[in-house]
C-alpha cells in the first residue's frame, strides 16, 4: 500500500512539475527597478516567448528552412540553446566555451536545457545591485584564449540576439501550419488556455 501511495505522489509531483514549466509565465513584478532585477525581467520576457514559439514543434517544423542556405528551425533552437548558456554564465562571469559542446540532438531535451538556463540566468540576476552587475562579465573561451567584455554587451548581444532567433521560430512555424498557441500575451506574460 505505501509502494502504491509513494507512486501516486511521484507521479503527482511529475504531472505537476509538468504542467508548471519554468517559464510558462512571466512571474509578477519585483518591487525594485535595481539593475539585476531589469535583466532578470528581460530574461523572464525571453523565456516566456521561447518556451511557447518552441512548444509541440512536429518533425516537420524542425525541419523546416527558408531557403537552402538558412538555418532550419531546429538549427535555429541549437542556437537560441547557445546564447542561453552564455546569458547564464554572464551573470556568473564564467565562461562560454565556443564552439559550443555537443548541444542536445533531441528536440526535448534541448528545449528543456534551454529553457533551464533561463530560469537559472534570471535567478542569478535577480535582486542584483548596480555595483554586482558592474562587475559581471561576459567571457567567451576558444581553446586556451578567453576574451572578456562588459555585461553590456550581453544585453545588445546574446540576449537580443535570442529575442530575434525565437521570433524566427514563431514565423517559421507559422509558415509551416503550426502556428502558436493562442492566447500567448508577451505584454501580460500570461497565456489563457
Amino acid at each position: 500500500m505505501r509502494s502504491l501511495i509513494l507512486l501516486f505522489l511521484l507521479s503527482t509531483s511529475y504531472i505537476m512539475a509538468q504542467n508548471n514549466p519554468p517559464m510558462n509565465e512571466i512571474p509578477a513584478a519585483p518591487e525594485t527597478a535595481i539593475s539585476g532585477n531589469i535583466i532578470a525581467r528581460m530574461v523572464q520576457g525571453l523565456g516566456y516567448r521561447y518556451f511557447w514559439a518552441s512548444k509541440d514543434l512536429r518533425p516537420e517544423d524542425l525541419s523546416y528552412r527558408p531557403s537552402k542556405e538558412a538555418s532550419s528551425t531546429f538549427e535555429t533552437l541549437e542556437h537560441i540553446y547557445g546564447l542561453a548558456q552564455i546569458v547564464r554564465n554572464s551573470a556568473t562571469s564564467s565562461p562560454s566555451i565556443r564552439p559550443v559542446n555537443n548541444p542536445p540532438k533531441d528536440y526535448i531535451v534541448l528545449r528543456e536545457k534551454t529553457l533551464e538556463y533561463l530560469e537559472q540566468a534570471n535567478t542569478l540576476f535577480l535582486d542584483k545591485t548596480e555595483e554586482e552587475v558592474a562587475q559581471m562579465q561576459v567571457i567567451f573561451q576558444r581553446g586556451t584564449e578567453q576574451y572578456s567584455y562588459p555585461i553590456w554587451n550581453m544585453l545588445n548581444g546574446p540576449l537580443a540576439d535570442a529575442i530575434y532567433h525565437t521570433g524566427q521560430v514563431v514565423s517559421f512555424r507559422r509558415t509551416t501550419g503550426n502556428p502558436i498557441q493562442k492566447g500567448v500575451n508577451v505584454f501580460i506574460g500570461k497565456t489563457k488556455e
